[in-house]
């Protein structure tokens, strides 16, 4: 149910309580003034000053209640984990869902999948999620110069393989599946061509690896990698960087939160 509903309506499970909260108080006073049988009021007179203004409070509070007022509802506790680009719109999308969820991001950099799989079980804790949203891919398809975090893709070396890309991630959602929570993947972002280590071909290709992964898994995918081009060709910060400006990570926390609000619902 939408929120504002809420704050306009009490929900059906609540109206419910409420009025059970109003017939227990009218069997109490019934109880409570055996000697006259008859309607409510007469049975409320027969209890002493004491018990009457009680009953008669408790009454006027319940109907109050449901005639107008609203509890507020559970926000969901929601989880992104990601890297650098996540890290970016995470503030933009805490404060856009903010009417609806608590939301979270993992602590640091997520970096490779292989960095992941060390470090999922610590992100995930005890936190109850409703809804975790997660990506791996930009540092996967890195080259980097042996050694260093130099990103070079003539001479260095893949961080991850395609292969390693797919079991990894196989086996990074079998965990998050274990949490009950919904699990949302968002494609990896685009690659500008002057970028030393990374190519949007590979982007491409480890997107389809991930795509098939999710679909043989039943995860729900936010495909946001062709629309984060337009973006960084606006608001990203050059044709060598991955990274996008202050207003670039605005636009893309826009993509994410549409799609989280609709998946919350």
């Amino acid at each position: 149910t939408d929120d504002r509903e809420n704050n306009k309506n009490f929900r059906l499970p609540d109206r419910i309580m409420i009025s059970g909260i109003i017939a227990v108080i009218m069997r109490s006073a019934r109880r409570e003034a055996p000697q006259h049988r008859g309607s409510f009021r007469v049975e409320i007179l027969q209890l002493s000053k004491n018990e009457r203004m009680k009953k008669i409070c408790l009454l006027a509070f319940a109907i109050t209640l449901l005639s107008g007022f609203s509890i507020p509802a559970r926000k969901a506790k929601v989880l992104i984990i990601g890297d650098s680009i996540s890290i970016g719109y995470y503030p933009f999308v805490k404060k856009e869902l903010s009417d609806i969820a608590v939301v979270s991001h993992n602590k640091g950099n997520g970096e490779f999948t292989a960095y992941g799989l060390e470090h999922i079980r610590a992100w995930i804790g005890d936190g109850k999620w409703d809804l975790i949203q997660f990506n791996w891919g930009l540092w996967d398809i890195a080259y980097r110069a042996k050694g260093s975090m130099k990103l070079d893709e003539k001479t260095g070396v893949l961080t991850t393989s395609p292969e390693d890309y797919g079991r990894n991630l196989e086996a990074l959602v079998e965990i998050l599946k274990s949490t009950h929570a919904k699990l949302v993947f968002v494609t990896t972002t685009y690659v500008p061509s002057g970028e030393p280590g990374r190519s949007e071909k590979n982007v491409k290709k480890y997107n389809r690896i991930a795509l098939k992964v999710m679909k043989e898994n039943g995860v729900m995918v936010n495909d946001i990698s062709g629309a984060s081009g337009k973006i960084h060709d606006q608001y990203g910060n050059g044709e060598d960087n991955v990274h996008y400006t202050e207003k670039g990570y605005e636009e893309l926390s826009s993509l994410v939160s549409g799609f989280l609000r609709k998946a919350l619902q």
